[in-house]
């Protein structure tokens, strides 16, 4: 069973791998034996993460990218073959949100939102799939958001018209390069988490934690390390026949 979920040997790229749910899933596929790349908007996230984990005895290398920015995309997949000659694991998580009501949303931070959502995921995947194709072998896993399968409750107090939909946009992204794919040997999966501490969510969860958790069956919101688990075993052999999925983690907010 251990074999099931062992990566080692394996090389995984993280978007947005420096700090919360993406350093999290870093952590969980270095545990299981795969080296890192992560990759970070800035430095100050990004150096104290690296230090931690190469002081766990992790192999890790990282850099700052933006990822709607197609020759820094292309770099980041070019560096990382240089420094470990492939790319078995792609994590597309780097995200970002903006708040404001649908009527009042700029289009330019609506472009921003998609851009990095939504666009990075599809540069990311685009540039790493080639490599993949070539290799035929690959694991992607792209992690998207309930707010990808559930509109906001209208007396909501926050506004995310262009997170809703960069993040659906994801999960038939998923799907899309899934059923192109997999004639590679490619798996191409997503997350969808539902209400975790982090540094995008604490404001809602400042002001509406209580009422939030009111509509969880599970009764609370998630937990530190609750995420690690599902990224494993959609990297790893233990998932070998699941593709096109998209893997709801939300203590069963979506069911009600």
């Amino acid at each position: 069973m251990n074999k099931l979920f062992d990566l080692t040997g394996k090389v995984a790229l993280v978007t947005g791998g420096s700090r919360g749910l993406g350093l999290e899933i870093a952590e969980g596929l270095a545990e299981a034996g795969a080296s890192l790349m992560i990759l970070a908007r800035r430095e100050q996230w990004l150096g104290p993460a690296l230090e931690d984990l190469k002081q766990r005895g992790f192999r890790c290398e990282g850099s700052i990218c933006d990822v709607s920015n197609p020759e820094a995309v292309q770099a980041m997949i070019a560096r990382t073959l240089d420094s470990y000659g492939q790319i078995d694991i792609l994590v597309n998580n780097a995200g970002v949100t903006w708040g404001a009501p649908a009527e009042e949303m700029p289009l330019e931070k609506w472009r921003m939102v998609i851009d990095i959502n939504l666009t990075g995921a599809f540069l990311f995947s685009q540039a790493a799939g080639r490599e993949m194709i070539r290799r035929k072998y690959g694991r992607i896993i792209n992690i998207a958001s309930i707010a990808g399968l559930v509109g906001s409750p209208p007396a909501g107090l926050h506004h995310i018209t262009g997170y809703v939909a960069a993040k659906g946009g994801l999960i038939a992204l998923t799907r899309e390069l899934a059923a192109k794919w997999a004639q590679y040997n490619i798996r191409v999966n997503g997350i969808a988490p539902g209400f975790f501490p982090s540094r995008m969510t604490e404001r809602v969860l400042q002001e509406e934690q209580s009422s939030l958790e009111a509509q969880i069956p599970m009764g609370r919101v998630g937990r530190k390390g609750e995420l690690k688990g599902v990224a494993v075993f959609l990297a790893s052999e233990a998932s070998s026949y699941i593709t096109g999925q998209t893997l709801v983690v939300d203590g069963g907010m979506t069911i009600v």
